[in-house]
């Protein structure tokens, strides 16, 4: 049996009469008989009553209409479904994230993408950047918003929206209402992101190094939004990027870094397998990035 079956069988069902359900398929009335003999023979009975002078369905019949309706309905959906999904507008879509990339453009594109989506399970998944890099490569998510990120045959990366960095200073620090040089910072205490999974924070310590001196670092965190407590809470300063300045904290300022610039830019990390749902989201991302 064959959807075409069941949709020579509605129309007949439908019309009562072989030669108008034929015209209403463009198909010649002889063979649309000879199907619906095929479906019958297949079925183990009749499906209508023929006379010479009408045609009705049989009990079965009444009863097949309703599933082979329901049947065809559920194949539509499935078609029309499948190209949503291919046309990047329904579908399930995995995030990986770290919570710093939400103060930027990230956290309205999410907003955005779900009205602009509704057919779009969009689902994020917070984790450490170099969890982000295996879990897309294991399929477990389809895009990732890193800064700095690694040089891998297997990942693709795209900008996705600039950004620059600022100082965490105690309030009531000494630098708090001057300009800040990096090398301003050489004897300061440091609270920084964690080395051993943020690419992020070897290239701003290499930047200390560069300005003249290895930061001395008192303790780690995984997010930079949890350096803003350690500096509240007078363990050291801190470098974050710049979005993230804009959770406001009472007992810490934010100062912009002079000199030579530090970035902090973000990047959307896929793998380079096609994906219309990826590309869609990037876009949007990159487009509030540019007016962020």
């Amino acid at each position: 049996m064959e959807i075409r079956h069941l949709r020579y069988f509605v129309a007949v069902a439908r019309h009562l009469n072989f030669t108008a359900a034929a015209e209403s398929l463009g198909v010649a009335q002889p063979p649309l008989s000879q199907q619906i003999r095929d479906l019958e023979a297949e079925i183990g009975t009749a499906l209508f009553e023929r006379t010479t002078r009408q045609v009705s369905l049989t009990r079965a019949g009444e009863d097949f209409l309703k599933q082979a309706l329901a049947i065809l309905q559920r194949a539509e959906d499935a078609v029309q479904r499948a190209r949503a999904i291919g046309a990047g507008t329904a579908g399930i879509l995995n995030v990986g994230l770290t919570g710093s990339v939400l103060t930027g453009p990230l956290g309205r594109a999410i907003q955005q993408f779900a009205l602009n989506y509704p057919d779009v399970d969009l689902r994020i998944h917070e984790m450490s950047p170099d969890r982000q890099v295996a879990a897309l490569k294991s399929g477990q998510t389809d895009v990732s918003f890193l800064r700095c990120p690694p040089q891998d045959v297997d990942i693709v990366s795209t900008p996705a929206w600039t950004e620059s960095v600022r100082v965490v200073l105690p309030k009531g620090h000494k630098l708090a209402a001057k300009k800040v040089m990096l090398a301003d910072l050489r004897d300061e205490s440091f609270v920084f992101l964690r080395l051993d999974d943020s690419l992020f924070a070897k290239y701003l310590w290499q930047c200390c190094f560069e300005a003249g001196f290895a930061p001395r670092i008192t303790h780690q965190a995984i997010e930079s939004a949890s350096l803003i407590s350690l500096v509240a809470a007078g363990l050291g300063v801190a470098i974050i990027p710049e979005f993230v300045s804009k959770l406001a904290h009472q007992d810490v300022v934010y100062r912009p870094v002079g000199g030579s610039p530090i970035r902090a830019d973000v990047h959307a990390l896929r793998t380079s397998a096609s994906n219309p749902l990826v590309d869609q989201f990037v876009s949007l991302v990159q487009t509030l990035g540019h007016t962020a």
